[in-house]
């Protein structure tokens, strides 16, 4: 029997320059702690550790940028422990949307509105963002 396989990473790239404005998102208003990369890559990309797990989120400067904003659906999707820490997170990133700046999310489901992603009973709450570089992100209740 084969051993289980679990996930260590995602990465989600920016383009160059930004990674400032990835610590500010990321760090500052998701509130994921910093984890050490490597030394030779120190320019180029951040670790933020999700939770206690080892579990993290890679942002690396893409090499290969697409044109203007590629609004891909491909995303994450970030476990919160319940409908408190949901609303609270979705709070900030709007807020953070609205105010607007250089590391603001340029999309985000408002707080209280349907969310942007299909509907349905399977789904849990959850809502939808696009950081600063266009990354899609879901964000939802753990239900395992």
């Amino acid at each position: 029997m084969a051993a289980p396989i679990g996930l260590q990473h995602v990465n989600l790239s920016v383009p160059a320059g930004t990674l400032a404005l990835a610590q500010e998102f990321y760090g500052a208003v998701l509130g994921l702690a910093n984890d050490p990369v490597p030394h030779l890559q120190k320019d180029v990309l951040l670790w933020f550790r999700l939770g206690g797990g080892p579990q993290q989120i890679h942002v690396s400067i893409e090499r290969n940028p697409l044109p203007a904003m590629h609004l891909s659906s491909r995303h994450p999707c970030f476990a919160l422990p319940d409908g408190a820490a949901l609303v609270e997170l979705q709070g900030r990133i709007y807020e953070h949307h609205v105010a607007g700046g250089a590391a603001a999310a340029v999309e985000c489901d408002r707080p209280g509105a349907d969310n942007s992603g299909s509907k349905g009973v399977e789904y849990p709450d959850r809502f939808f963002a696009r950081d600063y570089a266009g990354n899609r992100l879901e964000f939802a209740v753990h239900s395992m």
